[in-house]
C-alpha cells in the first residue's frame, strides 16, 4: 500500500522545524525527508541528518538529471528533495514528511497532486520578529529580509489542504498530528490496510 506524502510550509521564523521535530518524536510511523542544499551547515547541524550539504556545482548537476522532485532558490541557496528516495519510501508503505517553502509545494503538488498540504502561521507578525531575532543566527539585514518575504509567502495560503497556527507548540503539535493521523484512517487506506479483517466480518464462518 502506497503510503501518504505530507508537505508542511510556513513563513521564516514560524516554528516549522521544531514542531515538525515534535512531530516525529510522537510520530514512529512518518519519516522525515532529507534535503539537499548548497547553504553551509548551521552550528549544530549534521550532514545526512539535518541537510546533506553539497556543493552549488553538485546541486546542478544533480538537478539537470532530474533527481529532484522539487528544488528552489531561497535567500541565495538551493534547496532539493529526492525524488528516488520518496517514490522508494512510499512505494513500502511509508509515510513521509516534506519540510519546504510554497515554491517546493507547488511542485510537488503537480507530480503528486494526492499529497497533504499543510502551513504554518505564526501567531502575530510581532511574535515572528521575536522568534526570528531569538533564533540568533541571522544579522539585522537578513531579519528584515525575511520579515518582507512573509507576505509574499501568505498570500499563497489558500494553495494548502491545512492551516496551523503555531501560538503553543503542543496545541500546534496536536493539531498536526490530528492531520497525519486522519489521513492514515481514510476508508480507502483502512480497506486496503485490514482487507482481510473486512472480508472476515462480511462472510463470517
Amino acid at each position: 500500500m502506497q503510503g501518504n506524502l505530507f508537505v508542511v510550509s510556513a513563513p521564516s521564523g514560524a516554528g516549522k522545524t521544531s514542531l515538525v521535530h515534535a512531530l516525529l518524536n510522537i510520530n514512529p510511523e512518518i519519516d522525515l525527508s532529507v534535503s539537499y542544499t548548497t547553504r553551509d551547515p548551521r552550528p549544530g547541524e549534521r550532514d545526512g541528518k539535518d541537510y546533506h550539504f553539497v556543493s552549488r556545482s553538485t546541486f546542478l548537476v544533480m538537478m539537470q538529471r532530474g533527481e529532484f522532485l522539487e528544488s528552489a532558490e531561497v535567500y541565495g541557496n538551493l534547496y532539493g528533495t529526492s525524488q528516488t528516495w520518496i517514490s522508494h519510501e512510499n512505494g513500502r508503505g511509508r509515510d513521509i514528511l516534506l519540510e519546504i517553502d510554497w515554491q517546493g509545494a507547488a511542485q510537488v503538488r503537480k507530480i503528486f497532486p494526492e499529497c497533504i498540504s499543510i502551513f504554518i502561521l505564526p501567531p502575530s507578525v510581532e511574535a515572528l520578529e521575536q522568534r526570528l531575532k531569538g533564533r540568533g543566527k541571522d544579522d539585522n539585514e537578513t531579519i528584515a529580509r525575511r520579515m518582507a518575504a512573509v507576505r509574499d509567502d501568505v498570500t499563497h495560503i489558500a494553495e494548502f489542504d491545512y492551516v496551523i497556527i503555531n501560538d503553543n507548540l503542543n496545541e500546534a503539535l496536536r493539531e498536526l498530528n490530528a492531520v497525519v493521523l486522519s489521513a492514515r484512517l481514510h476508508c480507502a487506506r483502512q480497506l486496503s490496510r485490514h482487507q482481510a479483517l473486512i472480508n472476515r466480518l462480511q462472510n463470517p464462518e
